[in-house]
This record gives C-alpha cells, structure tokens and sequence, in this order.
C-alpha cells in the first residue's frame, strides 16, 4: 500500500496525516459515471415518473408482509412512450410498518424478469419502495427526501453503497380510493450492490471488530455521526434476524474482513422524522444530537477518516443543491445540519471531544 503524506488545514492549525490512496480511490467517483456497469435503473439521478396500480387500501388495512397483492406498474419508455407490466405488491419494513407510525407503509415492489427486458427496469426483481409515510401531513413528502439525501450523500462518498433512485409516484387504488401523487425512492439490491464490487453479500449472527475491514468501519461511523444516526449495529442484530441492525455486509471472499453497508436512515437526525426516537443506549432527548460510535482502536485512522469528508465537502452539498424537490425549509435545515458537522470536524478540540473521548470500547 501506498501512503502519501498530506497536509490540512484545521482551523488555523497545520496538521499532517496519511493518507492512503487505497482508503482515499473511490472517494473521487461520484454521480452516474460510477454505475455505467450497473443497472439503468441507478444509472440516472434524474427523477422517474411512475405510476402503481394496485389494491392499495387493502395493502394498507392488512398489510401483508408475506403474500404479494397483483398489480401494474407503468413508466415512460426510453422513446417517450409509457410501458405497463404486471406488478406484485406487498408492504415490507420493521417499525414504519405499523398503522401508529405510518399510515402508509414501504412496499416491496416484485416485477417478472421478463418483462422487463430492455427497460429501465432491466435486471431487476424485488425492489425495496421508501414511502412518504403519512398521506395527510405534507411534511412527510420532504422527510421522504432527506433520508434520500442520506443515502445520495453517502453514494458520493464510496461506491461501496446503496445506489437509490427517486420516484414520482402516481398511486391509483383499484378499490376506489382516492389517487394521490407523492415522492419516494427505491434501494438497490444488495445482490447487485455487491457484485459491481467484486464481492458477494454476507449472512452472520454475530460479528466483532476484528471481522470488520478498518478503514470501512471507521469510515461507516463517521457518515452516521454526519447523517445523526445512532439507530445501527455493526456487532448485533435484531431478534430473529441475521446480523446486524440496520447493516448489511459483503466480501470478496466470504471470509472477514467484511465491508459493511448501512442503509434505513429515517431516526437520523438529518431527517428529523416526528416519530423518530433516540437510541435508548444513550441519554438523548433529540435524534439531532449526534453520537460518534466508532470504535477506540480506529481512533488512529480519525485524521485519514476525517480528511475523506473534507474532501467531498463539495459533492456532499452538491446533491443537496440538485435536489429541486426540497421547500426551503427543508434545504435550509439539511445545509445547516451538515455545515454544524464540518464545524465540528474543523476544530481539534471538537474532534477530541467529539470524537476521541465518544470512542466505544470493542465489543
């Protein structure tokens, strides 16, 4: 490996750190240029305008998290023209699948593979559906953005993560209820997410620090301290679930160390959702309040780590700028939101306090 030194400026202080250029290579790709590989689907940051068909008040009422409801689902071809295949529906999710949190669930979308051959769709099968939550409260069209937003920002970052795609979504229920327009995105799959980076998913019950690779480790923990997150696991997982909370991993060989991919960001405080909750681990009255939960023996990658952030600043707030759907209150919180993270990591102390002194113990 290749270490090169660099030096940057925090606050008036000059400080050295290596970096590597194996830490520091997929930082530097950013946008659709990374996904010419991939599936058309994730290839665009251009909104799509769909349309789902569906028994929607039946999905809503019963929610069927196992058997799939029949549907279509309609899109604009590649000259122009719309495009209807057969859809099979269901409601999906954990805690936004409750009636007292959303009263309109995620969906998981289900198409036949062969009908969508030669379409934006091509390659795809079973795709996770983020929805706006709430039909009755239009704040929650702009939550449904800001955890988009996470997801973009972390995309900029590395390649190794979900890729997302926002929808206009026309709901139009064949039980006579009344059609609604609203935003919301799909997620990648995690088969496809591994594979354009060599590597294959991983199942395991438990993990610990030294399973993961460092530097991606360290890496994950920063983005969720920028994003407000303290709803994950790198090390646990949930009851009757492989591990680990709100993570997936993958590797090259199936053997650690293992990559991890953080995804379902709605109790981040860059989202600030109403129904959002602290971790119960910690003593938070408020989802905004940041907690770094990195772990001490990567504390000396922290410059390294640091220094990636600072060098995508640009591209973090350019998907923020590019998002036109965002009110402005939305903007100004999430512009604010980010730029009180990089105060922190400008400042030495701030760092120390922080971060440093914040460390977890291995688990």
């Amino acid at each position: 490996m290749i270490a090169l030194p660099m030096k940057f400026l925090v606050t008036g202080t000059l400080t050295t750190a290596f970096i590597s250029v194996s830490a520091l290579a997929d930082t530097h790709l950013s946008g659709p240029d990374r996904y010419a590989a991939t599936a058309p689907l994730f290839a665009s940051n251009v909104p799509l305008v769909v349309t789902i068909e569906a028994p929607l008040t039946t999905l809503m009422e019963d929610r069927p998290a196992v058997d799939y409801l029949d549907g279509k689902f309609s899109f604009a071809g590649d000259d122009g023209t719309e495009q209807t295949i057969d859809l099979k529906i269901r409601a999906r999710g954990s805690y936004r699948l409750e009636k007292e949190h959303c009263d309109f669930a995620p969906i998981r979308l289900n198409f036949r593979k062969k009908q969508v051959v030669d379409t934006i769709l091509a390659g795809q099968d079973k795709l996770k559906l983020v929805t706006h939550c709430r039909n009755g409260n239009r704040h929650y069209k702009q939550l449904v953005l800001r955890e988009f937003l996470a997801y973009r920002i972390l995309q900029v970052m590395t390649e190794k993560s979900y890729g997302v795609r926002l929808l206009q979504i026309n709901y139009i229920d064949t039980e006579g209820g009344k059609p609604m327009t609203r935003p919301g995105f799909v997620v990648e799959d995690d088969d496809d997410v591994a594979a354009r980076n060599g590597m294959t998913p991983i199942k395991r019950n438990n993990l610990s620090g030294g399973d993961l690779e460092r530097r991606q480790q360290n890496f994950v923990n920063v983005f969720q301290y920028l994003i407000g997150n303290t709803d994950y696991s790198l090390f646990n997982p949930e009851p009757d679930k492989h591990c680990c909370h709100n993570m997936d991993f993958m590797s090259a060989t199936e053997e650690p160390p293992f990559t991890p991919l953080p995804y379902d960001f709605d109790f981040a405080g860059i989202v600030n959702a109403p129904y959002a909750q602290p971790n119960p681990r910690f003593e938070h009255t408020s989802v905004r309040v940041r907690l770094y939960r990195g772990q001490c023996t990567n504390n000396e990658l922290l410059p390294e780590t640091l220094q990636q952030f600072i060098a995508r600043k640009d591209a973090i707030y350019g998907v923020v700028d590019e998002l036109d759907w965002l009110n402005s209150r939305s903007r100004r919180y999430v512009t604010g939101y980010l730029n009180s993270f990089y105060k922190h990591i400008s400042d030495p102390k701030s760092v120390g306090a922080s971060f440093i002194d914040k460390c977890e113990d291995s688990p």
